[in-house]
């Protein structure tokens, strides 16, 4: 079962020039604001849950094994959004895909064939995939 996110603010600090190929000017001094992550992921806290993926499904939409997804319960499920759904009763993150009437979960990668529940079948959507968190280094 998701937990819900529950964090207290923490606020980093955002540097006033872009980063396109290195770091900013030691000069500049970070005189930037300060963001809280916290609240740049989660837009509606009691919706939210992380959850951490697990496979290479979704690697062609910059998913990949590993990396910690930002789920948002309160968004309603649209054609084309990335969303955790249970099939089933087991859970999957696809990109949902509404054509004709029919339902399809797509998968990011051709190695993994897409759902298409059955008439007996039952999908349940969770939430959509609002975020996915890299980690690069520890």
């Amino acid at each position: 079962m998701p937990v819900p996110v529950t964090a207290s603010p923490m606020a980093l600090p955002l540097a006033d020039c872009p980063v396109r190929a290195g770091f900013p000017s030691p000069a500049e001094d970070f005189r930037g604001k300060r963001l809280d992550i916290t609240n740049l992921l989660i837009e509606h806290p009691h919706a939210t849950y992380l959850l951490r993926v697990a496979g290479p499904s979704m690697r062609e939409y910059g998913i990949d094994d590993g990396d910690l997804i930002v789920v948002d319960r309160s968004i309603q499920a649209r054609h084309a959004h990335i969303v955790v759904a249970m099939v089933e009763g087991e859970f999957t993150v696809k990109l949902l895909h509404c054509a004709g009437g029919s339902v399809r979960l797509q998968a990011g990668n051709p190695a993994y064939s897409d759902i298409t529940p059955q008439e007996n079948e039952t999908l349940e959507i969770w939430g959509v995939v609002t975020s996915c968190i890299k980690r690069f280094a520890r």
